[in-house]
């Protein structure tokens, strides 16, 4: 198989990336309604493979506050992947989580917490996705959260993504409770992964 850049990749592996994308949040939709004990529904997610330039603009901008949630990944797919809310968002479900009615600007630790867990049960909802349309082991490492200007956040990944072209894979899903959060699925595999998952699909 060719070398594989994210140029080349083929319409059939775009629309295995979309069904990682539907079943992945609709994974993250449930985990995120046990976890709240409520009902929570979902928009169809956009799948779009994107210049890093244009992240930050699909985002709402590199100036507004998100929190973002960042894993490295390891097995047989190595690379990141990254979560983004907004801080509004994040505010909500961590006050759904506890049960109390919390305004403010800081997130206390209790809060924090509450936080990273909420993003480490829903990258680990993608992530299950992945390993089950793909039938590949992938283990992720304890999660690191980070809430700052979307810009700062987006630093991290575009350090690693640098090495690997021009476009990353972004997974944008809308949750709705009682008010709409906008989250962000942020996929960096390494080069080489891709062309294991793609041999994993039976693409190439």
């Amino acid at each position: 198989m060719g070398e594989i850049t994210l140029e080349k990749m083929s319409d059939q592996y775009f629309d295995v990336l979309k069904e990682l994308g539907n079943i992945g949040a609709g994974n993250a939709t449930t985990a995120l309604a046990q976890m709240m004990q409520c009902k929570v529904d979902m928009s169809v997610p956009q799948v779009r493979l994107l210049e890093f330039k244009e992240m930050g603009e699909m985002i709402g901008g590199e100036e507004i506050i998100m929190a973002g949630i960042y894993l490295a990944i390891e097995g047989d797919v190595t690379g990141s992947i990254m979560f983004l809310l907004e801080k509004q968002a994040a505010r909500h479900l961590v006050n759904k989580l506890m049960g109390m009615q919390i305004e403010g600007e800081e997130f206390s630790e209790m809060e924090f917490s509450a936080l990273k867990e909420v993003g480490n049960i829903i990258t680990g909802a993608y992530l299950n996705s992945l390993s089950s349309l793909t039938n590949l082991v992938i283990y992720p490492s304890v999660p690191d959260l980070t809430v700052d200007m979307a810009g700062a956040i987006l630093s991290v990944p575009a350090i690693q993504f640098g090495k690997l072209g021009d476009k990353m894979l972004l997974i944008q899903t809308q949750f709705f409770d009682d008010m709409v959060l906008d989250g962000y699925f942020i996929l960096v595999p390494n080069l080489d992964s891709y062309g294991r998952i793609l041999s994993a699909l039976g693409i190439g």
